[in-house]
């Protein structure tokens, strides 16, 4: 379940019936935008978003750009992406690094909002998306597992960690840890602060002791996206007592509502700058309105999906396989296998699946069976067999078959499975090898033509 589920399924149904309309009348209008204002607040967005965001969409659909408009139904289409957009902020607000460095980060947060994972997530972001030297230290000295949790994580993710310890006051901490990075020229340093399981005034007066120690250019609010418009409410609170600069919405892939993104900018009026989107410290996105949008609406968002494989996949292997399939080589297991773990890198099918257009389209049953239960697998299968067979598929007979299904804890129809889909990827190489790259790409576009809610 991906974030915005509930709400794409309803609006693609809400917005289907209209999109046909040859003229659009207040009737029409009206129920359109009923069917779209309890699909809001059946996603948990607070009502004044939802007030002011029906208000906007019916003066703007009753007005003449509707009206003059050759397709009324697609125009209406076009005012609701624009409204969800403006709602959420308009443009991706980049992270503000343009200081002297180390330019500081201040993380804040209740507790069990994923602060401290967000740290490493944010310090790994930094490192391979902007090339930035980062140390991260922790100033909560109330749970004893934090400095700790902080520590491992830093290490997994190549980040520099100042020591600290619960003894000490926060404010040492922060000063001394502020020090330490100039010391080693890094570029940034992320605080990591308590949490409290709510706001109250100790809390809030040692943030802002700590924030005036520091100086921070960013104070970002991390919040837990499944607790619907009450992260909103949280983040506004927080605000009020903090010059926040903007918020991280974690725990995004467990919540299928969406009401914590749409209500986060017009509560606290900070924009929301990054989506927790998975437990790995690599689960961090940038938070793009526009494309946020396109998937609300179940068109997609395939330049996150774009950016995602540049980032992910491996160029060196990818090239490698173009080359050897140009010279005439045949695909075997071994590049298959290569395939599926690019697919594990890029986070597995169910990933990807709410990036791709036309997928609220997809009735449930299919999307169920679009798991990634198979491909995980599959790559246990061909672990189960040897060097030769994965170099020469066709000399898996049905003794083999027996032998790689008894060592991968699978049925020879798994086996089977595995073989059939081997093949078909095989023959499409094949064309691809022939020439026709631009026929298949011109396959799949129509494909994802077809998919597509509102005629793409």
């Amino acid at each position: 379940m991906a974030m915005f589920d509930n709400l794409t399924e309803r609006f693609t149904q809400s917005l289907k019936k209209i999109r046909g309309q040859g003229r659009l009348t207040e009737a029409n209008i009206q129920d359109t935008l009923r069917d779209v204002r309890m699909a809001l607040l059946e996603a948990d967005v607070a009502l004044p978003v939802v007030k002011d965001f029906v208000e906007h969409v019916k003066n703007r659909a009753l007005g003449q750009e509707v009206q003059g408009s050759l397709s009324p139904g697609q125009a209406f289409i076009k005012i609701v992406n624009e409204e969800l957009i403006a709602v959420m902020g308009k443009a991706n607000e980049k992270i503000n690094l343009a200081t002297q460095p180390p330019a500081v980060i201040l993380m804040a947060g209740l507790q069990g909002s994923g602060k401290t994972t967000t740290v490493a997530k944010l310090a790994r972001w930094l490192k391979e998306n902007e090339r930035r030297s980062v140390t991260v230290a922790s100033a909560d000295v109330y749970r004893p597992a934090a400095i700790e949790q902080l520590r491992m994580l830093a290490e997994e993710v190549g980040a520099d960690f100042f020591p600290s310890d619960p003894s000490q006051e926060p404010v040492a901490i922060a000063t001394a840890a502020l020090e330490h990075a100039r010391k080693k020229y890094k570029d940034v340093l992320i605080l990591d602060t308590a949490g409290r399981l709510h706001i109250d005034d100790a809390m809030m007066d040692e943030i802002r002791r700590l924030h005036a120690a520091i100086k921070p250019i960013e104070t970002l609010f991390v919040v837990d996206a499944m607790t619907g418009q009450d992260a909103a409410n949280t983040a506004k609170a927080f605000g009020d007592a903090l010059p926040l600069t903007g918020v991280i919405l974690t725990k995004t892939d467990g919540d299928a509502r969406g009401g914590a993104a749409l209500s986060v900018r017009h509560i606290t009026g900070k924009p929301i700058k990054f989506l927790g989107v998975g437990e790995k410290t690599t689960a961090l996105e940038r938070f793009h309105p526009d494309r946020i949008a396109s998937r609300i609406l179940g068109m997609g968002d395939i330049l996150s999906l774009i950016e995602e494989a540049e980032r992910k996949i491996d160029k060196s292997k990818a090239e490698k396989l173009v080359k050897k399939i140009q010279k005439g080589k045949s695909f075997n297991l071994n590049d298959y296998y290569d395939q599926l773990q690019q697919l594990k890198n890029m986070g597995g099918i169910s990933a990807m699946l709410d990036k791709l257009p036309g997928v609220a389209n997809v009735p449930p049953h299919v999307k169920a069976k679009l798991n990634d239960k198979e491909w995980q697998q599959q790559i246990v299968i061909i672990d189960s067999m040897t060097k030769q067979e994965r170099q020469f598929p066709e000399l898996i007979n049905n003794s083999r078959k027996q032998r790689i299904a008894r060592g991968s804890g699978t049925d020879i129809q798994d086996v089977n499975r595995l073989l059939k889909q081997f093949d078909q990827m095989q023959k499409m190489m094949k064309k691809f090898k022939k020439g026709n790259l631009m026929s298949m790409m011109r396959n799949v576009k129509g494909q994802l033509g077809r998919g597509m809610p509102f005629g793409g």
